[in-house]
């Protein structure tokens, strides 16, 4: 297969599997999609509890020590949530779904907006998508995007069915963020180290923590804002690891 095959399928898998919730959807009660929208939230909590535990893989304590993972993860966290409130990249994510909902005619659509940007922090936040990009872009495969593809095709359908057209549309999304972290990593070769990419992994993990609660109406939290940490988070590890080292 090409590089680039494994998000090509994946944004395809969105696409089908968004479609079909959203004729799935339509028929299903208020009540029921509330539900599946908070079984989201429950399984995006879970997922990011099991990538926020690479704080404690191998290569972090080999390089690191116990504990001193948690730190860089929370020293990264708060320049990014700084730098992401700084820059408004809650209310430019927002206010650009607003306007694609606009210019869409959906204007009664009340659900576009979350139904765009919620998939799309599920769907590039996660560890599948950073290892999986980067191994698609060395040429070792695309065996870890396609299976990222076939779960995120039914998570479309279910976050379709609860949060309606926008959903499709954070496909386009996928095929930019992989895209972008398979050139790279074609252009730059092995760029990240394990200890770099397991504590890339746990700061999403965090991210993906905050989202469910967000899914789950618990705590309103303002995840794009902490997207940046997810670029502090390696450069931390290397820094802290070359002054342990």
């Amino acid at each position: 297969m090409f590089i680039g095959f494994g998000t090509l399928v994946n944004v395809a898998t969105v696409m089908v599997g968004a479609s079909v919730g959203l004729l799935i959807g339509n028929r299903l009660p208020s009540r029921t999609r509330s539900l599946v929208t908070d079984a989201l939230g429950l399984v995006t909590i879970v997922i990011g509890i099991f990538a926020c535990l690479s704080i404690n893989s191998d290569a972090v304590v080999a390089s690191l020590g116990p504990g001193v993972g948690l730190l860089v993860v929370l020293g990264a966290l708060l320049p990014g949530a700084l730098l992401g409130s700084w820059l408004k990249l809650t209310e430019r994510l927002e206010g650009g779904a607003e306007r694609l909902k606009t210019r869409l005619g959906r204007g009664g659509s009340q659900h576009f907006v979350e139904g765009l940007i919620t998939p799309v922090l599920v769907f590039c936040v996660g560890p599948l998508t950073i290892m999986g990009s980067i191994s698609d872009g060395l040429g070792l495969g695309s065996q870890q995007l396609l299976v990222k593809s076939v779960l995120d095709g039914f998570a479309s359908i279910a976050f379709a069915a609860s949060l309606g057209i926008g959903v499709l549309f954070s496909a386009a999304a996928v095929g930019l963020i992989q895209g972008g972290l398979t050139l790279a990593a074609f252009l730059l070769g092995g760029f990240l180290v394990p200890l770099q990419v397991d504590l890339l992994e746990a700061t999403g993990g965090v991210i993906l923590i905050g989202l469910g609660l967000r899914l789950l109406e618990i705590r309103q939290i303002r995840v794009a804002d902490m997207l940046p940490a997810l670029l502090f988070a390696p450069i931390l590890a290397w820094g802290v690891s070359a002054i342990l080292s």
